[in-house]
């Protein structure tokens, strides 16, 4: 179901943020175990588990990956020692690797397909480290053609995620998005959010305001000034950073 032809194609555009995150080494030699949520033919997992260090003689990181989708097998993960494939639904993982947690959720093109999006993500909090990594890499179907708007929706998928909707989410299933790393691509309308866990446990979004999520602390200033200036959150006055130091995400980039 994925919206890319190849998953050579898919592998392409996880890079562009796969690539980023390569750049920080010290976070690099952190990470131990990934869950690669929505894995498809695996080719994410396979860039996590052959990771190196970048000195000047490579030295295999061992990131242990389990790789999650609903097929029943995964080829790809027989060549390789550290990459496990559990068939299940990623919505209701848990974690394994003798009772340890992930210290990374990877969740390239397949958060869309979430039936319950909310308990997912708090699903999610829970089965990650402390201070543990979500990225998530979302289509927004949401767009403007010919000055006028224009929605698509696939098969399988029954939610469309904006910057503001996801941000939203994922602050109120306790993720610190004042802390995370946001941007919207203008050439192919992809949302990119990098979260991490927070202390604060998920919250009951029928009974959470934006103001109750913004004395949390786990929105960004920008978010915080737009809620206290409107009552509600406006992706026009998001100004969030990117992974690339040299970016910074706003609604009018």
């Amino acid at each position: 179901m994925s919206l890319f032809a190849t998953p050579e194609l898919s592998h392409a555009h996880s890079l562009k943020t796969l690539n980023l995150l390569y750049e920080y080494d010290d976070f690099m030699q952190s990470v131990r175990t990934v869950a690669d949520l929505g894995c498809g033919a695996g080719l994410d997992s396979e860039w996590w588990a052959t990771r190196t260090t970048r000195d000047d003689v490579p030295v295999p990181l061992d990131i242990h990956c389990v790789a999650i989708d609903k097929l029943d097998q995964l080829p790809l993960a027989q060549r390789y020692s550290n990459i496990n494939y559990q068939s299940t639904d990623f919505e209701s993982v848990v974690h394994t690797l003798a009772m340890k947690k992930y210290d990374v959720l990877w969740c390239h093109d397949a958060f869309q397909y979430c039936i319950n999006p909310l308990a997912t993500l708090a699903k999610w909090r829970e089965i990650v480290s402390d201070n543990g990594m979500l990225t998530i890499i979302v289509p927004n179907t949401l767009n403007i053609h010919q000055k006028k708007l224009s929605y698509y929706q696939q098969n399988g998928c029954y939610y469309h995620h904006t910057m503001v909707g996801l941000m939203h989410m994922l602050a109120v299933t306790g993720w610190d998005c004042a802390s995370g790393f946001f941007m919207q691509d203008p050439i192919d309308n992809y949302i990119h959010a990098v979260v991490y866990q927070s202390t604060i446990p998920a919250m009951d979004p029928t009974d959470t305001s934006w103001y109750d999520l913004l004395e949390t602390g786990l929105l960004p200033s920008s978010a915080v000034s737009s809620i206290i200036a409107h009552g509600h959150l406006q992706q026009q006055d998001l100004i969030v950073p990117w992974l690339d130091r040299s970016l910074t995400w706003m609604e009018k980039l």
